[in-house]
């Protein structure tokens, strides 16, 4: 019988080898699976390559993981914020590594990945310092229909961490609203992937319909208690 959900945080996240890429769902606070980031830090996997759309807000969730020191480098777009100081402490003193993607190149070079696509053309970085490598060797360009382009590569994940409202026992996942964002393509990007979510269904009980990523795509998943605010919103329980 198939039954991928995890017993704990600490059971999903076993085995995550140090060296990893882990690709971890969220755009700015929205998605990020602060859960298991804090169940990664404590697994302790070192020399990480991160991948995600920020660089961390505050001090907690991923924030809390580039200060850990288990981060060597991270890919994103936004790396930048007012409260993004841990990143930027850590890159001023180079201590971090940064790889600068145009959001819309990152979330195409992450579902490149999941789709089979060896690389692709884009326009945007052409004639900037993003169309150069990490070694300043000009990347691959090619003029389409006239227009100028950059050839750019899949983004492959050892692990993934996504966010979701709903999942099952089989791995069947939905989001909430603005959530999503990058948790359906990240899951079909990565080796494993573990998702937290706030609700389990029974098998049948979620719309197929309504199904984003199906539990193909997913390893193991987590069940996050979820508790009112005084706000009138939710959040995971302490």
């Amino acid at each position: 019988m198939i039954n991928k959900i995890a017993p704990s945080v600490e059971a999903a996240l076993s085995g995550i080898a140090d060296g990893s890429t882990v690709l971890i769902g969220g755009f700015g606070t929205a998605g990020i699976p602060n859960e298991l980031i804090e169940g990664l830090i404590t697994q302790g996997a070192r020399d990480l390559t991160v991948v995600n759309n920020n660089a961390g807000n505050g001090d907690s969730g991923l924030a809390a993981l580039l200060k850990s020191g288990r981060v060597r480098k991270i890919i994103c777009s936004f790396p930048r914020q007012a409260d993004s100081h841990v990143f930027d402490a850590l890159y001023r003193s180079g201590q971090i590594e940064l790889e600068l993607v145009p959001q819309g190149n990152l979330a195409e070079r992450i579902r490149a990945a999941g789709a089979g696509v060896g690389a692709f053309f884009t326009p945007t970085g052409y004639g900037t310092e993003l169309a150069l490598n990490a070694d300043k060797t000009p990347k691959e360009t090619r003029v389409i229909n006239g227009r100028p382009y950059v050839l750019e590569y899949p983004i492959f994940g050892d692990v993934a961490l996504i966010k979701a409202e709903c999942g099952d026992r089989w791995g069947n996942l939905t989001y909430r609203k603005a959530a999503r964002n990058f948790g359906p393509i990240m899951a079909t990007a990565a080796k494993r992937t573990v998702a937290s979510v706030f609700e389990l269904a029974e098998l049948g009980q979620m719309n197929p319909e309504h199904i984003v990523t199906a539990g193909i795509h997913v390893s193991a998943v987590v069940h996050i208690a979820r508790v009112a605010t005084q706000a009138g919103g939710y959040k995971a329980a302490a």
